[in-house]
């Protein structure tokens, strides 16, 4: 059952209007004695058309009103469609970048002991029996060991520790022979790929900044630094690890 509430005060007004107009005319019509078979039929037009043009009239501007109103309505709909669009659109990015984020850290894992293999075979080469033992093998023995119960950054901090000048600098110690350019072009590459994905996830550097302020970090900016490309090398931004590294000598 239709409610009066339900109806747009427009209609309502346009209908009590037109119930006066019709009212007030059929009393002035009956007030004049006369009946519409008097009317001749030349003039029956114009009687009809000014008896009803108001009314025609009024209709039509309620008409445009009501539109008008439909359309505005319209069109908020549009609009909380359009921002319900937005939302979703941004939960599903949302959604997608957790995803892309998950599948890095899992991949991270597996890179950052690849990286520290590949340093610790480069150590190796660096300090190891072919150089005259630098570094005593049972040394490079627990270094190895620390590395397969979960120090990542054993080779790394050992490369950080050593003073290099004295072996001919970091030049010599990374592409000083081929094993060590093809070791160090290897991590070079490994840490660039994934620097590269921590990008594609990382939407305010958080990510990118911990990959790289990291050992690893500071061992291939010193890689990159001594490259024969070192002009056109990049580097990345390792203060964070360097303020570790100073608080903790502190």
């Amino acid at each position: 059952m239709i409610r009066l509430s339900d109806i747009d005060w427009r209609i309502l007004l346009g209908t009590a209007v037109t119930a006066v107009w019709l009212g007030a005319g059929l009393l002035y019509f009956l007030h004049q004695g006369g009946t519409i078979a008097n009317i001749p039929i030349e003039n029956l037009g114009s009687f009809l058309e000014g008896g009803f043009a108001p009314l025609a009239f009024l209709w039509l501007v309620i008409g445009m009103f009501i539109q008008q109103k439909e359309l505005a309505d319209n069109t908020e709909v549009m609009r909380q469609t359009m921002r319900m669009s937005e939302r979703q659109a941004e939960v599903l990015a949302a959604s997608e970048l957790n995803q892309r984020q998950e599948a890095f850290f899992k991949i991270a894992d597996n890179v950052k002991k690849q990286l520290a293999a590949v340093e610790g075979m480069l150590f190796i080469s660096c300090f190891g029996e072919t150089e005259g033992s630098i570094v005593s093998p049972e040394t490079i023995h627990d270094m190895w060991h620390k590395l397969a119960t979960g120090d990542a950054d054993i080779f790394a901090r050992g490369f950080l520790s050593t003073d290099l000048k004295p072996y001919g600098g970091a030049e010599k110690i990374f592409y000083g022979t081929a094993i060590r350019r093809r070791h160090t072009q290897s991590f070079v590459d490994t840490f660039d790929r994934l620097m590269r994905l921590a990008e594609n996830c990382d939407q305010d550097g958080i990510i990118t900044g911990t990959v790289a302020g990291t050992a690893h970090g500071m061992v291939y900016n010193m890689m990159q630094s001594a490259s024969p490309n070192a002009a056109s090398a990049r580097l990345v931004d390792v203060s964070k690890y360097e303020n570790i590294v100073q608080q903790g000598s502190g």
